[in-house]
């Protein structure tokens, strides 16, 4: 029988939160939720067991029924340190017989399907098995007091360990009893170097790991994860890879040209309805009352709304000093208000159905670029949109993204740039095709980037 044990009482002091980094939110869902999916999804795994403080118990478990993970059988209470988590959980199971743990971080979200089957694979022959990948880096050992370098170890012999670690019950319980009895004790961060210490002749097979396999341990690596869930998840190589959007009521706005017509073209290609709102039908993402009565046109014919895309903008390709009072008006309030509008005017409609929002960004949101100021901050306050209002509509489970494509041939650009080579430009097909993929996963909160190639 094999139990994975996910090792959840970390207090996340490194990631300088007030609240444990597995808890955090990534992409719409706590990071835990994605660990203990992997393992739920794995037909070797029999059974779950998250190590985790008392206070967090009750969370864990409506969690669990809120995914149906059903191999979710214990969650209980984590120790002081990690060694005393783990113990716990062998505590827990040391009555049974023929008995494997698999202990994971619950902050490695990305652990794989390959690697899980690997390491449960080798426990045929041996019985400790730990995932590592070599190491890039250099690694030196330094002297603690004078900081000074004491050796440099071969980097070839150098790996860099990850989780899961798997063992028989046996083999942990064992090292981990001598350990207790050990008064001199050194520290160990994981379980393997219990075993290599304690049990010297037990032999550690290590199963090859993965870069994308990370431990989410400071605020950067959150940010990381996010690109890694964006491309784990979109892939374009799939035939009838939008045959989800059968029957789904997708409104546009901004869909008679560019990327905003090759959506509505896409998707009533794969049988959804896509209607299409901009000026050319009489509708101004400025004003509410456009808004709202797209909106309710469209919920009155079909009874549903399951998404909204807003690809309306406008740029004006000109210094601060020299735009007028107006325009600069008119470019707030198309980029920027007409996207409030929209997102306050489709939330009571994507709530019944719990739907998604889009909205779109530009490469420019990251630096402002001169010439275009305005564009490039309203487009940056667009992105702080989606992120917010993620957060805000996650209990509605609806989902907001924000795709940021790369240069893009489209009407827009050509009026402010004139032609260009076209291989140095995205087609408006390629990003219409991303924005749709990201339209049917289920994720929220994250600038989808598209370039050439992806």
């Amino acid at each position: 029988m094999n139990i994975a044990i996910i090792l959840s009482a970390g207090s996340g002091s490194r990631f300088g939160s007030d609240v444990p980094k597995q808890f955090i939110n990534l992409a719409g869902k706590n990071i835990i939720e994605y660990t203990i999916a992997a393992f739920e999804q794995n037909d070797k795994i029999d059974e779950i067991c998250i190590v985790t403080d008392t206070i967090y118990h009750e969370k864990l478990l409506e969690i669990s029924k809120n995914n149906n993970f059903i191999k979710v059988k214990k969650v209980i209470q984590g120790g002081v340190e990690r060694k005393d988590s783990s113990y716990n959980a062998i505590k827990e199971y040391e009555n049974q017989k023929d008995i494997n743990l698999i202990f994971h971080d619950a902050v490695r979200p990305f652990v794989s399907q390959r690697i899980i089957n690997d390491t449960i694979e080798a426990l045929k022959k041996y019985n400790a098995i730990d995932v590592a990948i070599p190491t890039a880096d250099t690694i030196i050992q330094i002297d603690e007091i004078s900081k000074t370098i004491e050796n440099i170890p071969q980097r070839s012999k150098l790996q860099r360990g990850q989780t899961p670690q798997a063992f028989k019950l046996e083999i942990i319980k064992k090292a981990h009893e001598l350990a207790i009895e050990d008064i001199n004790e050194p520290m160990f961060t994981d379980d393997c170097g219990l075993v290599k210490q304690y049990l010297p002749n037990e032999k550690i097979f290590v199963v090859n790991g993965e870069e994308k396999n990370i431990k989410i341990t400071y605020k950067e690596d959150l940010l990381f994860a996010e690109k890694l869930i964006q491309f784990n998840s979109i892939s374009l190589s799939k035939e009838n890879s939008f045959s989800t959007l059968k029957n789904k009521v997708i409104v546009v706005f901004g869909g008679s040209s560019g990327i905003g017509k090759e959506i509505v073209k896409i998707a009533n290609a794969h049988k959804a309805k896509a209607i299409s709102f901009s000026r050319i039908n009489g509708i101004d993402i400025t004003s509410k009352k456009d808004v709202k009565k797209a909106l309710k046109k469209v919920f009155e014919r079909y009874g549903k709304i399951d998404s909204v895309i807003n690809c309306a903008a406008t740029l004006t390709k000109k210094e601060l000093v020299d735009m007028r009072f107006e325009d600069i008006s008119k470019e707030i309030n198309i980029n920027f208000f007409g996207a409030i509008n929209i997102a306050k005017t489709s939330f009571k409609y994507l709530k019944k159905s719990k739907g998604s929002l889009i909205l779109f960004t530009s490469s420019s949101y990251t630096r402002g670029r001169s010439s275009y100021s305005l564009y490039s901050s309203t487009k940056a306050a667009i992105v702080n949109l989606t992120q917010s209002l993620a957060s805000e509509w996650q209990k509605n489970s609806i989902n907001v993204n924000v795709i940021c494509p790369a240069r893009t041939a489209t009407p827009m650009r050509e009026k402010n740039f004139g032609k260009e080579d076209n291989k140095t430009l995205l087609s408006s097909k390629i990003v219409a095709e991303n924005t749709l993929q990201t339209l049917i996963k289920d994720f929220s909160g994250l600038v989808i980037d598209v370039k050439q190639g992806i």
